[in-house]
């Protein structure tokens, strides 16, 4: 019998009764059975800096002094919702281990906003969530660390650093240079990949040194402004991430944040940490990551560097990189790799091991 037929037969089932079955619903019920350990969530709120934090916990069902890991955000994806979390919220509950996602300030139901934020108030929101989570009552509050990916690795290892009592960091995709190294990086991959000139890349990364050498103040407003100017009226303008002239400041965060070197943030961190990176990553050195982390293993008793072969800076491994951001892909990008995933849950599993 062809699948079709049969399908078509078990919709049409009718009862003794005479009253037809909505076997699309009653059918399912034969053969779905429930997670082990089930998942439970609840509500929890916490602040920190002006900025009142929403967010959900999820548990396993059953368990006591549960380790637990905090969800710092990517620049995109914001909220509880976003695909890129999903992995965490169903998979290390299984584990054993407590994960809470929440709404970024500013989005969501969090309150607050980005306008004048340093990447400090950011972590410093995620240690607040550590310690909110430290009052649940089957939590144990030592073994409470952070999770990130992209600009969220580095806020977990910034929020361990700055934590008194974190317990580890994770950090995936996040690159060991400045953001300023970072975006030259890739956007000169992004002008490539949309096919670019290196004429068109070369002008591009020196438009970027003339903004940047007015926000340190190695040359004047005025050459940066001109070599804005000139850019803007270029179509590769809107992919690099640089303000138009009437968005020039010398606003001193800019620079802070350009300039901030992550390398600071790992030396602080007192506490097991795991870097992972994607092998196809547009977006990060991870060549130049790679080997500033190596440098630093020999100072630091507890570090662990992953690269997981042919996978992007999501951990995807699209048919064709194209670099593309935008709400849809912020809302549904989220990893595929399964190699991540075991490396993830052993790291974890090996470092918490369930009693």
């Amino acid at each position: 019998m062809k699948l079709g037929m049969a399908l078509a037969i078990l919709l049409t089932i009718v009862p003794s009764d005479g009253a037809p079955v909505n076997s699309a619903a009653s059918a399912t019920d034969h053969w779905h059975v429930a997670g082990t350990p089930q998942v439970v969530s609840q509500e929890v709120r916490f602040s920190n800096a002006g900025a009142n934090l929403v967010g959900t916990v999820y548990l396993p069902s059953t368990g006591n002094h549960l380790p637990a890991v905090v969800i710092l955000h990517s620049a995109g994806a914001t909220t509880r919702e976003s695909a890129l979390y999903r992995h965490l919220s169903e998979g290390l509950p299984a584990l054993g281990f407590v994960v809470l996602i929440y709404d970024r300030r500013g989005s969501g139901q969090s309150s607050g906003n980005l306008q004048g934020v340093d990447y400090e108030t950011l972590a410093d929101d995620g240690v607040a969530g550590q310690h909110a989570l430290a009052k649940l009552p089957r939590i144990d509050p030592a073994k409470i660390g952070f999770w990130g990916l992209s600009q969220g690795g580095w806020l977990a290892v910034l929020a361990a650093g700055r934590s008194r009592d974190a317990a580890f960091a994770i950090s995936i995709s996040a690159p060991l240079v400045t953001a300023d190294e970072q975006m030259q990086f890739a956007t000169s991959n992004l002008l490539t990949v949309r096919s670019y000139s290196q004429e068109d890349v070369r002008d591009m990364l020196e438009t970027r040194k003339a903004w940047m050498g007015y926000l340190r103040g190695t040359n004047s407003r005025a050459t940066a402004a001109d070599a804005l100017t000139k850019a803007q009226s270029k179509t590769w303008f809107d992919l690099t991430y640089m303000p138009k002239v009437s968005q020039l400041t010398n606003d001193p965060a800019i620079r802070r944040k350009m300039d901030a070197d992550p390398v600071e943030a790992v030396l602080k961190a007192k506490v097991p940490l795991l870097f992972l990176y994607g092998g196809a990553d547009p977006w990060v050195p991870v060549a130049q990551s790679m080997e500033r982390l190596k440098a630093l293993s020999s100072q630091i008793h507890d570090i662990e560097i992953g690269v997981i072969p042919n996978a992007n800076h999501e951990l995807m491994f699209p048919v064709k990189e194209t670099m593309q951001v935008d709400a849809e892909t912020n809302r549904n990008d989220a990893p595929q790799s399964a190699t991540y995933f075991i490396l993830l849950g052993s790291w974890l599993s090996r470092h918490f091991p369930n009693r």
